[in-house]
């Protein structure tokens, strides 16, 4: 009895965080429903769709990171809550990126205009930010042990490798993240966001330990905003350069040099 006793407090701060990012993925979802009915001009419904998705992804990563801290002994919860998360936001933010590389992406591409890239970067950016202050407003409560507001403000210096290293990590795991992206367009949308959830848990436990694994500009804003004014250079360099070359090397590859390959294979087949 004195055990379950003891173990509660945990217990019930995990489900306090757990509330948290459930009921801001709800109140995002009620906020989508009302975006849809009310705003009509393609401009508008973009911005306030991507703004809140950035919101809701970025509020309950916040979350997520502080669970990892607080329970460093059981990292596979916390796979397991990465990997279900994932799936939440890939059920509910259909058709926002909540990621300027995904927008790159998509503008290198031509399925999307330079003036409603610009648009939805601006509006993950301002999302990044709101989420920050949001969350820093919520730690604030003490709804949880853990929770406190100075924690959101300081700087925890993710990176753990030298510069190099850290660039290569950030740079593979958007490679990876965006080609399956690309590729998984055909695939029955239901195994699709399976597939995306266990991809984005399979690249955190491969690269967490060494840059967070966050391939999302956005995101890195979000979670290391007081890092990004410290060392700005190195942070800006790892956490927004890093994944944009990841998405130009992704897209010459598939886009330019693979097909090259192909047809200079074939004209010397035929040759």
């Amino acid at each position: 009895m004195s055990a379950l006793l003891g173990l509660w407090p945990e217990v019930r701060d995990t489900c306090t965080s757990l509330g948290l990012m459930l009921s801001t993925v709800l109140f995002v979802g009620l906020a989508r429903v009302v975006a849809r009915q009310q705003l009509h001009k393609p401009t508008a419904h973009g911005f306030v769709l991507e703004f809140i998705a950035t919101f809701q992804l970025c509020c309950c990563t916040h979350e997520l990171q502080l669970l990892s801290e607080h329970d460093p002994a059981h990292p596979t919860w916390t796979l397991t809550l990465i990997y279900f998360f994932s799936l939440v936001h890939g059920l509910t933010l259909v058709g926002t990126s909540c990621n300027p590389c995904g927008v790159l992406m998509q503008m290198l591409l031509g399925e999307m205009s330079p003036e409603m890239g610009a648009v939805r970067l601006l509006a993950q950016l301002l999302g990044a930010l709101a989420s920050r202050y949001c969350i820093g407003a919520l730690w604030s409560l003490g709804l949880a042990k853990y929770h406190f507001s100075e924690r959101s403000l300081a700087c925890k210096h993710p990176i753990h490798v030298d510069l190099p290293k850290a660039v290569t990590s950030e740079a593979i795991c958007s490679f990876i993240f965006h080609s399956a992206l690309l590729h998984s367009q055909e695939v029955r949308s239901k195994l699709r966001i399976h597939l995306l959830a266990a991809l984005i848990t399979f690249l955190v436990y491969a690269g967490g330990s060494l840059t967070g694994a966050v391939f999302n500009p956005a995101l890195a804003l979000s979670l290391h905003f007081s890092c990004f004014d410290e060392a700005f250079p190195q942070f800006f360099i790892v956490y927004w350069l890093a994944p944009s070359l990841g998405i130009l090397l992704m897209i010459l590859m598939f886009s330019f040099f693979l097909p090259w390959l192909h047809n200079n294979h074939t004209t010397n087949k035929k040759e």
